[in-house]
């Protein structure tokens, strides 16, 4: 008989996992401001990696948000009229575009990235009482960049 608890009995803690993520997010989100920009969560997410990334394929974009081309073609048309990225011709594959992110789009992901970690930093400094939690939000942090990772089609960890 196998004891080892099985993925079913860990659906409720996925499920409050998944609720409190989401409501982490939303959180930040608001705190950022990011709802001031009038980007979608998706389009904010490829603009970063053109940023941090770029010059970037578009196909690479699809790998690293893992949506498909489809999605990052709607996306980038939008960042386009926005003025916050733009593409050029790959000087080594001629039927390539690069996309590359305006000077404005770096300042913009850097506003809302410190937006997030001012309220995160603040939030921590507020809740977290002692060297005993704030070693409990480092093993969190560990098991959240874990669980980020795990490629579960690979036979798990």
């Amino acid at each position: 008989m196998n004891t080892n608890p099985g993925p079913q009995q860990y659906v409720a803690t996925a499920q409050r996992l998944n609720d409190a993520i989401t409501r982490l997010r939303a959180r930040l989100r608001a705190e950022s401001g990011q709802h001031a920009t009038g980007l979608t969560l998706t389009q904010l997410g490829v603009l970063a990696s053109v940023v941090r990334e770029g010059p970037v394929t578009a196909a690479r974009l699809a790998t690293l948000e893992r949506v498909s081309a489809q999605s990052i073609a709607q996306s980038l048309a939008v960042l386009k009229a926005a003025g916050l990225v733009r593409s050029e011709p790959d000087a080594q594959d001629g039927r390539k575009k690069l996309m590359s992110a305006d000077p404005s789009a770096t300042e913009l992901v850097d506003k809302l990235l410190a937006g997030r970690a001012s309220f995160l930093a603040r939030a921590v400094d507020q809740l977290v009482d002692g060297p005993d939690e704030r070693e409990d939000v480092e093993k969190a942090i560990e098991l959240l960049e874990r669980l980020a990772d795990v490629d579960l089609n690979a036979g798990g960890i």
